[in-house]
């Protein structure tokens, strides 16, 4: 195959851009991306930080999967799988449905943030933060199902 003369630059350019694209991705972004079209919406109110709205997305998608491991490891307390297992028991069906978030305060280091799960029409207060490693996750408390309030 001949490529034309006039061709040349530009093919140069993009298989630099393809490579340069496919070199600095570590695999998070293309992973949140992967969670993003894999799961259903999450509907927000409040205001939202990138860092507590990104953990609250990875929260719910976790749950919906199923993910006890991927839960445990967003937990900024330590990593507690039996706090993981139950909060998968309790919202993992709930999460499939529709989820809405409601982000109180503001969220530039911490934000409390209360899910409510269309299913079983149920509420649940968590509060995300970022943790000892400057990396933002979420405090997994024993999870404290309360009937949702009329909207």
């Amino acid at each position: 195959m001949r490529i034309p003369k006039a061709g040349v630059p530009g093919l140069v350019l993009l298989s630099a851009g393809a490579l340069l694209t496919a070199c600095s991705d570590s695999g998070g972004e293309l992973d949140y991306q992967t969670g993003y079209a894999s799961h259903r919406p999450l509907r927000v109110t409040g205001y939202p930080s990138t860092g507590s709205l990104e953990t609250v997305q990875q929260v719910v998608w976790r749950l919906a999967d199923g993910d006890v491991d991927g839960l445990a490891a967003l937990d900024t307390e330590g990593g507690d799988h039996s706090a993981a297992r139950d909060w998968v028991e309790t919202y993992g069906t709930a999460a499939r449905a529709e989820v809405s978030a409601d982000f109180l305060d503001e969220g530039s280091v911490r934000q409390d943030v209360v899910l409510h799960f269309a299913g079983p029409r149920r509420t649940q207060e968590l509060t995300v933060r970022i943790g000892d490693d400057d990396t933002w996750g979420v405090v997994l408390d024993a999870p404290d199902p309360t009937p949702a309030a009329p909207r």
